[in-house]
């Protein structure tokens, strides 16, 4: 909305001829940031200084034709879970309100190696609890499409930022649908690597065998190309893949697709969900064999689930991490209790709702006397859903569904029900529970007639939301994500 260069490549290409330089890009950025973040409410803190600093760094290079990479230059944004060395880093929670973190993690260091420019920390629900952006200790963030909408969360600041033209790219995390879901709400492009492809290094955690750093941009290729650059083994996460059996990201965008199996799992087109988006992922399905590909039914029997095993494994390893914030290691700081416990619970109070009620969760969940009942058992179905898809990739290459049951909803609309909110990670969550890897992109529209409300970041009537269709694949085979993603917008461009 707010750019000139719709896309990452586009702008790397126009930087590459001298049509424009960093420091226009980067003003631009930061000007347009701060007269829509009023409105938005996308970030947490802009580094208007620090851009300022790395754009001219930038175009110096490029006057010595030393460009770094691709991205080297171009305003991007980071969510606010992610550290960042001298720059506030609160993810999105007044817990850590003034929090400014000593190091920078992996996936931030790397892009800074090769010329990104930080526009802002986007804000987002707090610690990462949340599938809304409504959460955040600093008010909810808004959808650029429809203001009276949600972007989506918990990487609500991310695609909002990128929508809203106000960067090209942002980098957010995935631990149950966060950076798909909201690319589904906004009609991004979202991807969530297989667990172990990033490095975790530098998040703040909030479920630590489900964490995925990931990434959300206007296209496939533009996720390629910044994967391409964040990717790979890091000696401070032992979790990531050692060196090995890698592939290019961009080189992999356009493997011919035709004969690959694509499977519709009966079990994601369920009762009650939208029926324009059941409708949508269908006729996507269709658009897939229009372009060589078989369509395959086929059957996940655990999925039904999957969310109660998710909402039990999830909070049980916030209980555990969420720890750490009792104001004498880390966070808010009461100085005027009177004793340890007036000190420990005072500086607590300032955690917001979601995040009290996860731990209140995962801590019942591990009492003792339950752990076996509760937590334990979910670990076991844990395994049977990924045996399930293990089963299924035996005779499909990918999977494809619906990102989300919805459209973009209400501000407010949930908020008093989690149960209600819990259910739009329904179609999501498998994919952090397994490990592998998910791509969200956008499949169509659902006309709406607009209320006085619905009105875009420009003041446009909205009269359509979109409709994400999700993709997976089996671990570490992403390949086959850009490849199907990047031919189904070459084919559709007006759905980008």
């Amino acid at each position: 909305m707010g750019n000139k260069y719709k896309t990452l490549k586009q702008v790397s290409e126009a930087l590459n001829k001298g049509e424009i330089t960093s420091t226009d890009l980067s003003k631009e950025a930061v000007e347009l940031s701060n007269k829509l973040n009023a409105e938005l409410n996308c970030y947490t803190t802009i580094t208007k200084e620090l851009a300022d600093e790395l754009s001219q760094k930038s175009d110096e290079r490029r006057k010595e034709k030393k460009a770094l990479s691709p991205i080297d230059g171009i305003p991007m944004s980071i969510k606010d879970v992610i550290s960042t060395k001298g720059v506030r880093t609160t993810a999105g929670s007044k817990m850590l309100e003034n929090y400014i973190p000593e190091y920078n993690s992996t996936v931030y260091q790397k892009l800074i190696e090769n010329g990104g420019v930080l526009i802002g920390k986007n804000n987002c629900d707090p610690f990462a609890f949340g599938g809304s952006g409504e959460n955040s200790g600093y008010g909810p963030t808004k959808n650029p499409i429809c203001l009276s909408k949600v972007p989506g969360g918990s990487s609500s600041g991310s695609a909002s930022s990128v929508k809203a033209g106000l960067t090209y790219f942002s980098i957010g995390t995935d631990t149950g649908g966060s950076i798909r879901q909201p690319a589904s709400l906004t009609g991004l492009s979202g991807l969530k690597l297989t667990y172990g492809r990033n490095s975790r290094y530098g998040l703040i955690a909030m479920a630590s065998s489900l964490d995925t750093p990931g990434i959300l941009a206007n296209t496939v290729e533009d996720i390629a190309i910044v994967e391409d650059i964040i990717k790979g083994y890091d000696e401070k996460d032992s979790t990531t893949k050692k060196p090995g059996n890698d592939f290019s990201f961009v080189d992999s965008l356009n493997k011919d697709i035709k004969d690959l199996t694509i499977g519709l799992p009966k079990e994601y087109f369920i009762d009650g969900m939208d029926q324009d988006v059941k409708n949508t992922i269908l006729e996507a399905a269709k658009k897939f064999e229009k372009l060589g590909c078989k369509i395959q039914e086929v059957s996940l029997p655990h999925t039904e689930y999957a969310l109660p095993v998710y909402y039990l494994i999830v909070p049980s390893e916030i209980s555990s991490n969420m720890g750490r914030y009792d104001g004498f290691r880390y966070g808010n700081s009461d100085e005027n209790s009177k004793d340890i416990a007036e000190y420990i619970k005072n500086s607590r109070s300032v955690l917001e709702d979601e995040v009290k009620r996860r731990i209140i969760i995962g801590t019942f969940a591990l009492s003792k006397g339950y752990s076996d009942q509760y937590y334990k058992k979910a670990m076991q179905v844990r395994s049977l859903i990924k045996k399930d898809f293990d089963d299924v990739y035996k005779n499909v290459d990918v999977i494809l569904t619906p990102t989300s049951p919805t459209v973009a909803w209400d501000i407010g609309e949930k908020v008093d029900d989690p149960l209600k909110m819990y259910l739009a990670d329904i179609f999501t969550v498998t994919a952090n529970l397994t490990g592998m890897p998910g791509l969200s992109i956008n499949a169509g529209y659902k006309t709406i007639t607009p209320r006085k409300q619905d009105v875009d970041i420009n003041g446009n009537p909205c009269t359509k939301l979109p409709i994400g269709m999700q993709l997976f694949a089996p671990m570490w085979r992403e390949d086959l994500l850009m490849s199907l993603g990047n031919s189904f917008q070459k084919a559709y461009p007006e759905l980008i």
